[in-house]
């Protein structure tokens, strides 16, 4: 609206030409840095090319007489191509492409592809099981709603024939690796994205809700080494770094904003965010999960070393997720009760933020700690004040946005070997396999070592 007044608001006669003509560049120039900005956001709507080519139809009836913003106009003019060529494209389902979800990438061929980003439009794969743990694959848009999901998974159990009472109705169960179950109400939406590590949908009525049970454990505990240390400390923490890099670049910068100002339910364009902080937990169990499976106690103190090493090396990329991802991890409670295992229990580091200000992009952020601040910033102050917009609070909160787009300012380059043992390399660090049952963590920490050690 702001742009359209601006656009057609008649000018005071005593205005010159050139005034004029630097108050449309004004308006131009806040267009254009919006669109390039958010295209890719509004790509989202389907009503978003018709808006835009309005504004674009706008400005160039004053095209004629402002030949000097040829230049603004051509970049508006490509702008409005590359939104609508993208509605065009999306307007034809078929032509969609299906991407598994990103807890489901499980083949190899699957994982060693580059990230891209997920919008809500996209549609996945998932799996969504019933109580006797059978379950039907499900397409859906990753923005589906409960609702969506449930009749999905009703056509594809043909329930719809058997006119189920209102008893028999399905509902929507998350149900995490430890046994908490949480109903999901029919009008939430991207359930998928924010699902726990280990956490699987099912979809039950309410009379069989109280005998839901987890799936079995994926990790069976077996004598012998797993794949971490089989491989080379630099080479892991490289290709975390790599991977990581690609999954911060998929983060929109408007997706840290919705996160923190929406809240849990309001939140519609944070799932790439959302696959950013699944991962970090990810990488934070995992570290425990490796730890606690070694039943050797040699083999575990070196292990320990080997993370260690991980994290110095991630911190040396300038990778602070996975760095911070592995010291919490190695801070888990099973993993720093064990008192043999541990030589030096010293982890001492200076200030995060004295550390992140000498560093020059690229930069992975500890992302979480950047939306504590964020919601630090959103929950000290209002955002109106008396009918008036808190514009301090604002600039607060863009100055943060800034430093996020800071870290991503330059590529990430690394030196990486593509030989057969980099790729496993790289398989196993897309596709780790964790536990994330405290309890479980815990018994295997005092299997390993009881407390009269």
């Amino acid at each position: 609206l702001f742009v359209r007044e601006a656009s057609t608001i008649p000018l005071p006669s005593c205005w010159k030409e050139g005034e004029a003509m630097h108050r449309k560049r004004a308006v131009l120039v806040i267009l254009l840095h919006f669109l390039e900005t958010y295209k890719g956001i509004l790509q989202e709507e389907e009503k978003a090319g018709k808006v835009i080519k309005d504004l674009y139809l706008l400005i160039m009836k004053d095209s004629s007489l402002y030949q000097k913003l040829e230049e603004e106009i051509l970049k508006l003019h490509q702008l409005v191509e590359t939104v609508e060529l993208k509605v065009t494209e999306e307007s034809h389902p078929p032509s969609k492409q299906v991407k598994p979800l990103f807890r489901h990438f499980r083949r190899i061929d699957s994982c060693l592809q580059t990230r891209v980003a997920f919008r809500g439009s996209d549609e996945i794969f998932c799996r969504v099981y019933m109580p006797d743990h059978s379950y039907v694959t499900i397409r859906s848009r990753l923005s589906a709603s409960v609702q969506d999901i449930l009749s999905s998974v009703t056509e594809k159990l043909q329930y719809s024939d058997e006119q189920p009472s209102r008893e028999e109705a399905l509902i929507l169960v998350s149900v995490a690796s430890s046994g908490e179950k949480s109903v999901l109400q029919p009008n939430e939406e991207c359930v998928f994205t924010t699902l726990g590590i280990n956490s699987h949908l099912f979809a039950c009525t309410k009379e069989s809700f109280p005998s839901l049970v987890p799936l079995p454990d994926e990790i069976q505990v077996s004598p012998g080494d797993t794949e971490i240390h089989r491989v080379e400390a630099e080479d892991v923490a490289n290709h975390l770094t790599a991977f990581h890099w690609e999954l911060f670049r998929c983060v929109h910068e408007l997706e840290f904003v919705d996160y923190v100002f929406h809240g849990e339910r309001g939140r519609r364009e944070t799932a790439n965010l959302e696959l950013l902080l699944q991962r970090c937990s990810e990488v934070q169990h995992w570290v425990a999960t490796e730890v606690l499976l070694c039943e050797s106690l040699g083999k575990r103190a070196h292990l320990l070393k080997k993370f260690i090493k991980i994290a110095a090396v991630c911190k040396q990329n300038q990778d602070m997720l996975t760095f911070y991802a592995v010291v919490i991890g190695l801070n888990n409670a099973p993993v720093s009760r064990l008192r043999l295992t541990w030589e030096d229990p010293c982890r001492n580091h200076k200030s995060y933020r004295e550390v992140l200000s000498r560093m020059k992009p690229p930069i992975i952020p500890f992302v979480p700690l950047i939306l504590k601040d964020l919601t630090f910033l959103h929950e000290a102050s209002k955002t109106l004040v008396d009918g008036l917009v808190n514009v301090e609070k604002l600039h607060s909160v863009a100055e943060k946005v800034r430093t996020i787009r800071k870290c991503r300012s330059r590529p990430l380059c690394l030196e990486m070997e593509s030989s057969p043992q980099q790729l496993q390399t790289k398989a196993y660090v897309r596709q780790f396999q964790v536990i994330d049952n405290q309890n479980l963590l815990f018994e295997l920490s005092h299997k390993l070592e009881s407390n009269n050690q």
